[in-house]
């Protein structure tokens, strides 16, 4: 894999290469000449380092060390992503809409957990309630543990893929249950 990424962004600093009209304008673009120090460290590790070390005949503990300065340096590859700034730039919406995710996963991480304390809470209510009267079509019961019961719940009654056949068997056994269950539903739909 790591040969691949280094075959990729040095035929990406190829084609930025090639597209300067007059190559010397290269080295007043920075960006370019920052992508240029990272391409020439990123084949140095991944390519030369390699022959280096095979040619010396090191197992990873030989002649170089085990190259740690050159793992150290693999941190600055993470300095592409400050490419992004000039994209925020460019597109001040994006950040708004990031800035907005960001401010939203505080809600919906709460709504996750209250639904999962609905879920759990139900989940006991009708281990306790109904057990292994309900069952699918396998004959397995929907609720004959908390954790099955949860499944279930999440299953058919939150993610509602066919609660219909749920609320048939609740129905068989009682009108009361299919009733809580269609109460499950309406306070995981909020």
């Amino acid at each position: 894999a790591e040969h691949l990424f280094c075959m990729y962004f040095a035929f990406e600093w190829f084609v930025r290469f090639k597209s300067f009209q007059r190559k010397r304008n290269g080295l007043r673009d920075a960006w370019f000449v920052f992508d240029s120090s990272l391409v020439f460290m990123m084949v140095a590790e991944t390519w030369v380092m390699t022959i280096i070390m095979l040619t010396l005949g090191a197992d990873g503990g030989g002649g170089l060390g085990n190259a740690s300065i050159l793992r150290m340096a693999r941190l600055l590859r993470l300095s592409r992503m400050a490419r992004m700034a000039r994209l925020f730039r460019a597109m001040p919406e994006l950040l708004i809409l990031i800035k907005g995710m960001a401010a939203a996963m505080r809600s919906v991480f709460f709504t996750l957990t209250l639904l999962a304390i609905i879920i759990y809470v139900f989940g006991i209510a009708f281990r306790q309630l109904v057990g292994d009267l309900a069952k699918n079509e396998d004959g397995y019961p929907y609720f004959g543990s908390v954790p099955s019961a949860m499944h279930t719940l999440l299953i058919k009654g939150t993610l509602l893929d066919g609660p219909g056949a749920v609320v048939k068997q609740l129905g068989n056994e009682s009108y009361l249950f299919a009733a809580l269950f269609y109460v499950f539903i309406l306070l995981a739909a909020l």
